[in-house]
């Protein structure tokens, strides 16, 4: 005959209800993103039932040995630019708004047109960027994706053919980014 422990109240009963229903939700979101591509791992080796976090299409190349640390560095600096790029806010159009005041947004004025200003710059850097790329659009492409987007090449791709593709592509790019960072160094 099988033993019980003591039993448990009604409320530290629905507790482990919780937290088993909680436990299979996780893992099917966790499952779920896998098959959508995404780099899925344990945080700080926590396990199966720690936290999870996702990881950028950089760092899942990087964790796999796929690519090295320059490809890395350049990667990230195209990543940061491009989001920096891309996150630009249109300048309120207001009668009332003062330097160093109150806008209708809510900031004042000069951090609006600095917002802008770095944005502007961001979009320089970019334009860079992808000269150093020859602006070949596959190149470009792969570095928006992957570094800018931060998906890996199989959640970018519509395949895994593609995801291979992709991911030869965006070596090339890399190395041609990582060269130029070389040479202003």
């Amino acid at each position: 005959m099988r033993r019980r422990g003591p039993d448990l109240d009604p409320a530290q009963a629905a507790a482990r209800t919780e937290a088993r229903a909680l436990a299979r939700g996780v893992a099917e979101t966790v499952s779920l993103s896998r098959a959508r591509g995404q780099a899925i791992e344990p945080s700080d080796g926590a396990g199966a039932r720690g936290p999870y976090r996702r990881l950028t299409g950089l760092g899942f190349l990087a964790g796999k040995g796929r690519i090295d640390r320059e490809a890395v560095a350049a990667g990230e600096l195209y990543g940061q630019t491009y989001r920096r790029a891309r996150c630009a806010s249109p300048i309120p159009s207001s009668w009332g708004a003062q330097p160093g005041g109150g806008s209708d947004a809510g900031r004042p004025l000069t951090r609006i047109v600095a917002h802008a200003e770095g944005t502007a710059a961001a979009e320089r850097r970019l334009a860079a960027l992808r000269r150093q790329l020859s602006g070949q659009p596959d190149l470009v492409a792969a570095c928006d994706l992957v570094c800018g987007e931060e998906k890996t090449p199989r959640e970018a791709a519509a395949s895994e053919r593609d995801a291979v593709r992709l991911e030869a592509v965006l070596k090339v790019a890399l190395d041609l980014l990582a060269a130029g960072a070389e040479t202003r160094a």
